[in-house]
């Protein structure tokens, strides 16, 4: 259907010389238009269900949307399409000395010649829209979407494998390009996969590798999942399975390590690569062996514990002892100058602050931190407290996954936007089984069939055949506001006192503490707050 909509609009002040001299616009012809209180009503029922074009869109429509605003008027929220946002990507300076619509209308043979009128530049630019069209049509654009997001960065070929996307289904899930060989090239997430999918196609997506990827990919394979957690824990699985090589996060969980406090006579600190159902004390996982090694030395700064990798049995006595011994740094129970239970003392400290209460060790090294400022050793000031907060996060982590990853099983659910819950089975940290029940329907029976076809747990898997970052989203899911505990089979806490708060506590000055001099200019001692600011 084809119409037009042309009024003069009386403006609350004077019009100035220049806008008159501009559009040729004087305050008589003006005088008796009416106000845009009455206008505006009329042009929004004219435009409903339409699509804004104008050149320099954002221009035009940040008044429209100023002037529906202040008479009360709710924003329709049209669909814009910028003319010159696409000439820019389309009309190069060979053919049009600027991107004016001026220009642009001669380049295309415009009918009407644009003279800052309303009517005459509506009318030219639409000759100007039909030109630019008539160029991408050949270039795989065929939809208002893929109009609005054009780049003349995203290739023909790239915009041809768009039909890899018009088949994914509209349903929330996890995408996987494949290559030609059917190997997996990326994985991803969407709550919408056919919208996701389509960006890769567009000019919506900007990062350079993908469309690297996308010249390599064959196939698209869509998995619908019942949940979007669910759908990120498949994400993450199939990451740590296939590595592809498009995908950078979460390609080597095996790389993580932990801390261990191990389970000996005489218990020393060391890096795992796994944690296993023993006595032991562990914290982590960490990214990187430094920042392990990084934590242990935090760690020993304040707790005296031995850094020699012997293993020492109650009886055994060495012929002499480490460098440590004469610094006072450890109590030299190789040498049988401390005894088993004057040593236990000491790994009770340090086994408090890996998976119980940090507060001693934390302000041990607060300060440590103290002393060194006050030294103006600003240099190892900064070295301590990067390694205090490798600690005091790992600790709050693994703090935050051990528990959960012992609880045989944890049902819970949260109630859904849309009606019905989201339920959620969880055995021993892994995601066993998630399902949604109907708007109106009585969740119990889901919730008995979700416990019986949830997938089986044991519990030593935990320590291997579960993704720390798995166990970290489920509790991430868990702690959200309006989630219910439907059933739990074990015990699920942490300590009140341990390293969560101590970190949650840090973290804000942490974040000022970046450089050394900083520092050096009245920061050493960032800490000092008025007593109960901070729970420590």
């Amino acid at each position: 259907m084809l119409g037009e909509f042309q009024t003069l609009v009386r403006p609350t002040t004077p019009i100035p010389a220049f806008i008159s001299v501009l559009t040729g616009i004087t305050n008589a012809m003006v005088a008796d238009a009416p106000r845009i209180a009455s206008v505006l009503p009329q042009f929004l029922q004219f435009a409903s269900g339409s699509v804004l074009v104008a050149h320099n869109a954002g221009f035009d429509v940040s008044f429209l949307k100023a002037a529906a605003l202040e008479t009360g008027h709710a924003w329709p929220g049209f669909a814009v399409l910028d003319t010159v946002r696409l000439a820019r990507q389309l009309v190069h300076k060979d053919e049009a000395p600027n991107h004016k619509l001026s220009s642009l209308a001669r380049l295309f043979g415009a009918a009407t010649n644009p003279d800052h009128r309303a009517l005459h530049d509506a009318r030219a630019t639409v000759d100007v829209l039909h030109g630019l069209i008539a160029r991408v049509g050949n270039l795989g654009v065929h939809t208002l979407e893929e109009l609005q997001s054009y780049s003349s960065r995203v290739s023909p070929a790239q915009r041809r494998k768009r039909f890899l996307a018009e088949a994914m289904p509209a349903a929330p899930g996890v995408y996987v390009f494949r290559g030609a060989r059917g190997e997996p090239l990326y994985v991803g997430t969407a709550r919408d996969l056919r919208r996701r999918t389509l960006t890769y196609f567009t000019g919506s997506e900007t990062r350079r590798r993908m469309a690297e990827m996308i010249g390599l990919a064959e196939s698209l394979t869509p998995i619908v999942c019942a949940t979007p957690l669910e759908a990120s824990v498949r994400e993450l699985r199939l990451i740590a399975e296939h590595k592809p090589r498009y995908n950078r996060r979460s390609r080597h969980p095996e790389k993580a390590v932990w801390v261990k406090l191990t389970d000996e006579a005489f218990p020393r600190l060391c890096v795992v690569r796994s944690v296993k159902e023993d006595r032991a004390h562990y914290a982590g996982p960490f990214t990187s062996r430094r920042t392990a090694e990084a934590a242990i030395t935090a760690l020993h700064e304040v707790v005296p514990l031995r850094q020699c990798t012997t293993r020492l049995s109650v009886r055994s006595v060495a012929d002499s002892a480490c460098v440590l011994f004469d610094l006072g740094r450890c109590g030299g129970p190789c040498v049988g100058a401390q005894t088993s239970d004057d040593y236990a003392d000491v790994v009770a400290r340090a086994r408090a602050a890996l998976g119980g209460s940090s507060r001693e060790v934390v302000t041990a090294l607060r300060e440590r931190l103290d002393e060194l400022a006050a030294q103006e050793r600003f240099e190892e000031a900064g070295t301590l407290r990067d390694r205090m907060m490798s600690l005091v996060r790992a600790a709050a982590r693994a703090q935050r996954l051990r528990p959960l990853t012992r609880t045989p099983e944890l049902i819970a659910a949260r109630r859904r936007d849309e009606g019905g819950w989201e339920l959620v089975c969880v055995r021993h940290g892994r995601l066993a089984g998630t399902s949604v029940s109907p708007p109106g329907a009585d969740p119990m029976p889901y919730v008995v069939a979700l416990r019986e076809t949830a997938e089986v747990v044991l519990g030593e898997d935990h320590g291997g055949a579960v993704l720390p970052e798995e166990t970290e989203l489920v509790l991430g899911w868990l702690e959200k506001p309006g989630t219910r505990l439907v059933d739990l089979q074990g015990e699920w806490t942490c300590p009140v006192d341990g390293a969560g708060s101590s970190r949650a506590a840090l973290e804000p000055q942490a974040e000022s503490w970046t450089a050394v001099e900083p520092f050096a200019q009245g920061l050493d001692r960032p800490w000092d707050r008025p007593a109960g600011a901070v729970p420590v």
